[in-house]
């Protein structure tokens, strides 16, 4: 296979830089004692600048959501680099890495799973700031409060539960949680694929805002060119492990290299209505 080539952003040094990243899972066959390997994804290179957003995209199966697991540090890659800020995370033990992990943070593509169901609004933002042992009960409440209304949620409504909020409202409350402990990164996997249309628009507005206010670093996983066209600056095309093709986001949209980009871009519309819609 032609190696693809690395992204030439023209700009400062990343302020995530993924090298090589593979992961294998091992597995056992059924009514077996015999065990094999799986490749959930192979030599994967990305980089992330601040207040830019490099999108990750591909179809189901192709790897993506490992990759982004590894990338937050939720599970450990098999081999390669993952620097933030020029600091290789996978040479550091468990103890360092823990103030560590506040600088990323994983937005997952249904709020209503990852909210605890038994927590109040300001409590599920509250709890990673308790974690880390942040501020008193007090200052943490008051940060919550902040973030509410900064993500569009009503600070009255504090003391609801997960169930009592609308789809929208809940990756909102999610997105809250995300920021809570003032990330440089945030990788979103899938993070507005189970909302409709309208909510769709009005969560990348959002985080649009959010990106120049606090100067975030943006990974963006889908299967979704159409939505991906919209903001991202840079996109990778991911398929069965691979990255197979990796550009500017404009560039991508009118040359193609890839077989399997092509096949993507023939189910959106006509590239010329998107890169007309991006230049409006």
């Amino acid at each position: 296979m032609k190696p693809v080539p690395k992204f030439d952003s023209n700009r400062t040094e990343p302020l995530l830089r993924v090298t090589g990243l593979s992961k294998q899972y091992v597995q056992r066959r059924t009514f077996s004692r015999t065990e094999f390997t799986v490749d959930a994804f192979q030599d994967v290179d990305l980089t992330l600048f601040r207040g830019k957003t490099s999108a990750l995209v591909g179809e189901s199966g192709a790897g993506k959501s490992s990759l982004a697991r590894c990338i937050a540090l939720l599970e450990r890659p098999s081999s390669g680099r993952i620097e933030l800020e020029g600091e290789d995370l996978l040479a550091l033990d468990r103890k360092a890495l823990f103030p560590i992990r506040r600088r990323m943070q994983m937005i997952f593509q249904d709020p209503a799973s990852a909210l605890n169901p038994g927590l109040s609004a300001c409590e599920i933002i509250t709890e990673p700031l308790a974690i880390q042992r942040e501020g008193t009960k007090l200052q943490r409440r008051e940060r919550a409060l902040q973030l509410m209304e900064q993500v569009g949620l009503d600070a009255k409504w504090q003391r609801k539960l997960p169930f009592e909020f609308s789809g929208g409202q809940r990756q909102r409350l999610v997105i809250a949680r995300a920021l809570a402990l003032k990330p440089s990164v945030l990788i979103l996997d899938e993070a507005l694929s189970n909302l409709d249309a309208s909510n769709q628009s009005l969560i990348l507005e959002l985080l649009a805002e959010l990106q120049v206010s606090h100067s975030l670093a943006y990974l963006y996983i889908s299967h979704d060119l159409r939505l991906v066209s919209q903001f991202a600056d840079e996109v990778a095309v991911m398929y069965q492990g691979r990255i197979v093709e990796r550009k500017k986001m404009r560039e991508l949209l009118a040359a193609p290299e890839h077989s399997y980009t092509k096949q993507l871009l023939a189910t959106v519309r006509s590239v010329e209505s998107i890169l007309l819609e991006r230049s409006a």
